[in-house]
């Protein structure tokens, strides 16, 4: 289950629950306020322009009828949003369709592809799988409407959904890295927060020395989406376009130095590899066996749903650096909106789109109705979401720790059968931790399945 499903089914969960978790507030508006306040996506699952014309076509050029835009998401509640924009252009007209949540989707959409009908205008789509639908001939360029909002949202992100002019989808929402820790037991132990991956591996060290039964975080190579996320700021790229060819290079020289160094932890004892997302997982954060979570911009929200007993205690810093000349980071989870080619109302469905993630008031909303990590910049840089204090955390204003790392996500290129490799990633890791061989060893393994599986997939691989 990757980020956005695991926060996605969270969501649909505990929907009722929220005004529980804040002692002292007493609506779900006060806990985060945006231009207000913020949150991610699918594990959990977050300006007019040229999109103004769209909406401003006079009904006689449109027709007679609003012009209906299936939209497919499995966004909890995005009923809310799409009667905002419905309200707001009375020249269209968006029929919301769940097609299912993450993998059932994609299946339906490329039933739809290979039949060559069924398809919706708009359908959601995770980052990750963006390439693996363009080698599909799936989106349309919405350029033409699109590049006027490029200014609207970090650099990376907007790298995510564009390829130069060419523009295929709009970020809803994402999930820049940083760290959640126990103040408790870092002050119990003297330790201020890592800011480095040295410093990092003498706390987890100093830590588990003190007490045997607390381990620095748990490393959750299950997961290859985490563990590409702290690959990414390292320049790491696994899968790269050189013309027609693929390059492969999982287990480059960065892959080996990141496993060299996790390895070291492991065989040391002071760190836990166990699988995430499950009660153990979650009674270990809660109750002190991890003194930090390695999380993405949705899990400060996420962490509140069960970390009861410890409330009060967390707080948020930079993720750890491995280059202290340039602050880095990368990106755990995150959607799009993205316009089918086959629509037969680019204009309309591009609007969707557009507006959906770009609309201040529709983008507000998804911070404090679906909590997921905003995607704007406007967002992003509010001082009432940036700066709002959560009870939770001490009264910090954690949002601050997130937005830094969103603005300074590199830019990463995704393969174009990313699923393979992602379980490639926790089929070989999970092996390693089993002892068959290390983490390097599981890199190499990693390498030759995919240039294997590329290959058989008819690409050429230089």
């Amino acid at each position: 289950m990757t980020a956005t499903e695991t926060f996605i089914k969270f969501l649909t969960e505990r929907k009722y629950e929220w005004e529980r978790i804040f002692r002292g507030r007493t609506s779900m508006t006060k806990i985060f306020s945006p231009l207000g306040r913020t949150m991610q996506r699918r594990d959990f699952l977050k300006v007019a322009g040229a999109s103004a014309a769209v909406a401003a076509l006079p009904a006689a050029v449109r027709g007679a009828e609003p012009v209906k835009v299936l939209l497919w998401s499995w966004v909890p509640d995005l009923q809310l949003q799409v009667d905002m924009f419905n309200a707001a252009h009375p020249g269209i007209k968006i029929e919301l369709v769940n097609a299912g949540q993450g993998d059932p989707e994609y299946q339906a959409v490329r039933a739809g592809l290979q039949a060559g009908s069924g398809l919706p205008d708009v359908v959601q789509i995770e980052y990750q799988h963006l390439e693996s639908f363009r080698q599909l001939d799936a989106f349309a360029d919405m350029g033409q409407y699109a590049n006027a909002h490029k200014a609207a949202f970090p650099e990376a992100t907007w790298k995510q959904v564009a390829k130069g002019d060419v523009v295929n989808a709009m970020p809803q929402d994402t999930g820049p890295m940083a760290m959640l820790y126990r103040k408790d037991i870092f002050d119990k132990h003297g330790i201020t927060p890592p800011t480095t991956w040295a410093e990092f591996a003498d706390a987890a060290k100093k830590v588990h020395a003190a007490d045997p039964n607390v381990f620095i975080t748990d490393a959750l190579f299950s997961s290859g989406d985490w563990v590409t996320a702290l690959l990414w700021p390292m320049g790491w790229k696994p899968v790269s376009r050189d013309g027609d060819k693929l390059v492969i290079n999982i287990n480059d020289k960065i892959a080996k130095d990141f496993a060299a160094y996790w390895q070291e932890l492991i065989t040391a004892g002071v760190i836990e590899t166990k699988p995430g997302f499950n009660n153990e997982w979650y009674s270990g954060l809660d109750t002190g066996r991890y003194a930090t979570w390695l999380t993405a911009g949705w899990g400060p929200v996420f962490l509140t749903s069960f970390a009861k007993t410890s409330a009060g205690q967390w707080r948020a810093a930079d993720l750890p650096q491995w280059d202290t000349s340039k602050f880095a980071t990368g990106n755990w989870g995150g959607s799009s909106l993205a316009v089918m080619k086959a629509t037969q109302h680019l204009p309309e469905a591009a609007e969707v789109a557009i507006w959906l993630c770009t609309d201040p008031e529709a983008t507000k909303l998804y911070t404090t109705k679906q909590f997921f990590f905003p995607c704007t910049s406007a967002l992003l840089s509010s001082p009432e979401w940036a700066g709002n204090k959560m009870d939770f955390y001490g009264g910090q204003a954690v949002n601050e720790v997130f937005a830094k790392s969103a603005n300074a996500v590199t830019p990463f290129e995704w393969s174009p059968f990313q699923s393979f490799l992602y379980q490639s990633m926790s089929d070989e890791f999970g092996a390693s931790i089993g002892g068959k061989g290390t983490l390097s060893d599981a890199f190499d393994r990693i390498q030759d399945a995919v240039v294997t599986y590329a290959k058989e997939q008819g690409f050429t691989v230089a």
